[in-house]
C-alpha cells in the first residue's frame, strides 16, 4: 500500500512540474500586464512541436542534440512572444481587458492553422531523451527516470525565478510592477520594455513546458486548449501574480488528480475544477494571492455612458428585423437553417451580455446554462414525454435554478476570478452530463428531440426561433433600462457608493446572473429542437468561448452589440469552414485586426465614428460620454 501511494504521489509532483513551468509563465505575464494570455497553451504546444523538429534535426541519440533541441525551442518560443507583444497586444494594452483577451483568442486559431499547416494533423511522437530512458526500483515499483528528472526541474526553476525576482533589478520592478504598475510608471520605468521582456520571458517557460513534454505525450493540435484550461485553475487556486502560490497550487493539483484517478475515477474529469471552486469560494484571491492595490469590487473605471437608442438606430433594427421576416421568401432551405442558428446564438450572446455589459460580470462558462436548457428540454421529451411546447417552457426553469444555485457563490467575487468561478462550474456541470450515462446518455448524447408536428416545417420553426428570441432580446433590452438595469450599473460602476445609498449590490447581481442563465436556457431549449438532439459539448469550454467573443466582437456596452456579434462571428465561421482549410487562420486574423481597429467592438466602433464625424460636422469641441452609448 505504501508503494503505491508514494508511486502516485511522484506521478502527482512529476505532473505538477510540468504545470508550474506553463502556468508560472502565465502568472508573471497577467501579474505584470494584466492580460489574460489565452493565447499561453498555444505557445506552449509550439514549443513541443519546434522540439521535435529541432531535436530530430540535431539528433535525438546524442544528449548535446536532445537538450539542445529543447532549449532553442523554448528560446524561439520567447521570440514568438516578443513578436505577439510587439505587433498585437502592445496596441491594446488601452482597451478594456476582456477584448485583450479576445485579441489572444484570434492568435490561437492563426497559431492552430500555422501548426497544422507546418507539422500536419497526425500526431508527433518525439523521442526519449538520452540518459534517462530507463528507470528505478522504488520500493518494488518501476518508476522512470524522466519523471524524476521532471520532479527536480519544478523546485529548481521555482529556485531561479526566486533569484531571479529577488536579487536582479528587472526582478525588482517586476515585482513592483505586479504590486503597483501604474507607480513602477511614474518612477520612470520604461513600461513598454518592461512588458515586452516579461510577455517573452512568460512565453519562454510556457515554450520550455512544451519542449519538455517531448518524451512524455504525443504533440497534438489540441495540446493548446487541453492545457490552458488546467493552467488557468493553476494560476487563480495559485494567486493570480504568485509564482509560489502557482507551484503550490500545481503541486496540490497533480497530487490530488494522481489519487483522484484510483478513488474517484468519475470525478477525474472535473476534479481541478472543484479544488478551484472550493478554493475561490474559501479564499477568494487564491492561496497566496494578494488583493490588488487600489482594487475594489467591480471595475475600477466607470464604464461609457449608457443611453436609450435614438430614432434613426431604432429605425435599423425595425428595417432589420424586418429582413428576417422576409427572409424566407428568397432565402433557399440551407441558408435558412442558418438562419435560425443565428437567430438562436443571438439570444445566446444577448443572455451573456445581460451580465457582462450592464453588470460587468465576465463569463467563462456561460454555455452552462446554454446546455442545461438543451438538456432540460431533451429530459422533458424522453423521460416525460412532454411535446415541445412543455419541454420549451421546463428548459429555462432547469437553467434558472442553476443560475440562481451557481450565482450565489458567483457573485461574491469579482473580476478574473469570478469568470474563472464560472468556468469551474459550467465544467461541472458539463461532467455531470458527460459521466451520468444512464441520465443523459454520455457522449452519446439524447437523440430524437424534434418540435411539434406543426414546426417540422423549416420556415415555421426560424419564424418560432425568430419570434421568441427577438421578445426575449427586447425583454432583456428593457431591463437595462428598467429599475434593475439601473441598480445594476451603479453596482457594477461604483459598488460602494450603491451600497451607500442602499442598493443591496450582491443581490442585484444574483438576480442578473439567474436573469441571464434563464435567457440562455431558452435559446438552449430552441437549439436542442433545432438540432434534434443534445449532447454535452453543449455545455463545453468551446461553446461558452464562442458566446464570449460574440459580445466582445459586437461591443459589450451596446445592446446590439452582440446581436451583431453573433451574425458577424457565427456567419464568418461558417462562411470560411466551406472557403479554406485554414479557415482559423483568417479568423483568427479577422479577430486580431478588429480589436485592434475597433477596441470597443464592431457597434461601439461605428457609434463612435459617428459621433465623431458629427461633432465634426457641427463644430463641437469635444466628444460627449454619450460616444459609447448602448444602442
Amino acid at each position: 500500500m505504501f508503494d503505491l501511494i508514494l508511486t502516485q504521489i511522484l506521478n502527482g509532483l512529476a505532473s505538477a512540474s510540468s504545470l508550474f513551468l506553463v502556468a508560472s509563465g502565465l502568472s508573471i505575464i497577467f501579474g505584470v500586464t494584466r492580460i489574460v494570455n489565452f493565447a499561453h497553451g498555444s505557445l506552449y504546444m509550439l514549443g513541443a512541436y519546434l522540439a521535435f523538429t529541432l531535436v530530430n534535426l540535431f539528433g535525438p541519440a546524442s544528449a548535446l542534440g536532445f537538450w539542445g533541441g529543447v532549449v532553442l525551442a523554448a528560446v524561439l518560443v520567447a521570440l514568438v512572444g516578443l513578436v505577439m507583444e510587439v505587433t498585437v497586444l502592445r496596441r491594446i494594452y488601452q482597451a478594456p481587458e476582456l477584448f485583450q483577451l479576445l485579441a489572444t483568442f484570434g492568435i490561437v486559431l492563426m497559431i492552430q492553422d500555422i501548426a497544422l499547416a507546418s507539422w500536419g494533423a497526425e500526431d508527433k511522437l518525439g523521442p526519449r531523451a538520452p540518459g534517462f530512458k530507463s528507470f528505478v526500483i522504488l520500493f518494488g515499483n518501476r518508476f522512470p527516470t524522466y519523471e524524476l528528472l521532471l520532479i527536480v526541474i519544478g523546485p529548481a526553476v521555482l529556485a531561479l525565478l526566486w533569484f531571479l525576482f529577488q536579487k536582479t533589478r528587472w526582478g525588482t520592478v517586476v515585482r513592483a510592477a505586479t504590486q503597483d504598475r501604474e507607480m513602477v510608471g511614474a518612477l520612470g520605468v520604461n513600461q513598454r520594455l518592461l512588458f515586452t521582456s516579461v510577455f517573452a520571458f512568460g512565453a519562454g517557460l510556457a515554450g520550455l513546458g512544451g519542449a519538455l513534454q517531448l518524451p512524455r505525450e504525443a504533440v497534438t493540435l489540441h495540446m493548446d486548449l487541453s492545457t490552458i484550461s488546467e493552467v488557468f485553475v493553476v494560476v487563480v487556486v495559485g494567486g493570480l501574480g504568485s509564482v509560489a502560490g502557482a507551484y503550490l497550487a500545481a503541486v496540490l493539483i497533480g497530487v490530488l488528480h494522481a489519487f483522484g484517478i484510483l478513488i474517484f475515477p468519475k470525478i477525474t474529469l472535473v476534479l481541478v475544477f472543484l479544488v478551484m471552486a472550493v478554493v475561490l469560494v474559501i479564499k477568494p484571491y487564491g492561496l497566496m494571492g494578494k488583493r490588488p492595490v487600489g482594487h475594489v469590487r467591480g471595475p475600477a473605471a466607470a464604464e461609457p455612458l449608457l443611453t436609450p437608442a435614438d430614432r434613426a438606430t431604432k429605425l435599423a433594427g425595425l428595417a432589420v428585423l424586418l429582413l428576417l421576416v422576409a427572409a424566407p421568401l428568397v432565402t433557399p432551405d440551407h441558408l435558412l437553417l442558418t438562419l435560425t442558428e443565428l437567430v438562436i446564438f443571438a439570444l445566446f450572446a444577448a443572455s451573456l451580455h445581460f451580465m457582462m455589459g450592464p453588470g460587468g460580470m465576465a463569463s467563462f462558462g456561460h454555455a452552462a446554462y446554454f446546455g442545461l436548457g438543451a438538456y432540460g428540454a431533451a429530459l422533458a421529451v424522453k423521460w416525460l414525454g412532454a411535446p415541445m411546447e412543455p419541454a420549451l417552457v421546463f428548459a429555462p426553469f432547469l437553467a434558472g435554478i442553476a443560475g440562481l444555485v451557481f450565482g450565489w457563490f458567483c457573485v461574491r467575487l469579482s473580476g478574473v476570478y469570478l469568470a474563472m468561478l464560472t468556468l469551474a462550474f459550467a465544467q461541472i456541470a458539463w461532467a455531470t452530463a458527460f459521466q451520468w450515462v444512464d441520465l443523459t446518455g454520455g457522449d452519446n448524447g439524447i437523440l430524437g428531440v424534434w418540435p411539434s408536428s406543426w414546426a417540422v416545417p423549416k420556415t415555421v420553426f426560424y419564424y418560432l426561433a425568430l419570434a421568441v428570441c427577438a421578445a426575449c432580446v427586447l425583454a432583456l433590452r428593457f431591463t437595462v433600462f428598467a429599475p434593475l438595469g439601473y441598480a445594476l450599473r451603479a453596482a457594477r460602476d461604483n459598488p460602494l457608493r450603491a451600497e451607500a445609498i442602499g442598493i443591496d449590490v450582491m443581490r442585484v447581481q444574483w438576480v442578473a446572473f439567474t436573469v441571464a442563465a434563464f435567457a440562455a436556457g431558452i435559446a438552449g431549449g430552441l437549439f436542442a429542437f433545432f438540432k434534434g438532439s443534445v449532447f454535452p459539448t453543449y455545455m463545453a469550454i468551446p461553446r461558452s468561448v464562442d458566446a464570449l467573443l460574440m459580445v466582445l466582437l459586437g461591443g459589450v456596452q451596446t445592446v446590439s452589440g452582440p446581436i451583431v456579434g453573433a451574425f458577424a462571428y457565427a456567419g464568418l465561421s461558417e462562411q470560411l469552414m466551406k472557403l479554406t482549410m485554414y479557415w482559423r487562420f483568417v479568423l483568427g486574423l479577422s479577430i486580431v485586426l478588429l480589436v485592434v481597429l475597433f477596441p470597443r467592438g464592431l457597434v461601439g466602433g461605428f457609434l463612435a465614428l459617428r459621433e465623431r464625424h458629427g461633432a465634426a460636422g457641427s463644430g463641437a469641441a469635444g466628444p460627449r460620454l454619450a460616444v459609447e452609448g448602448v444602442r
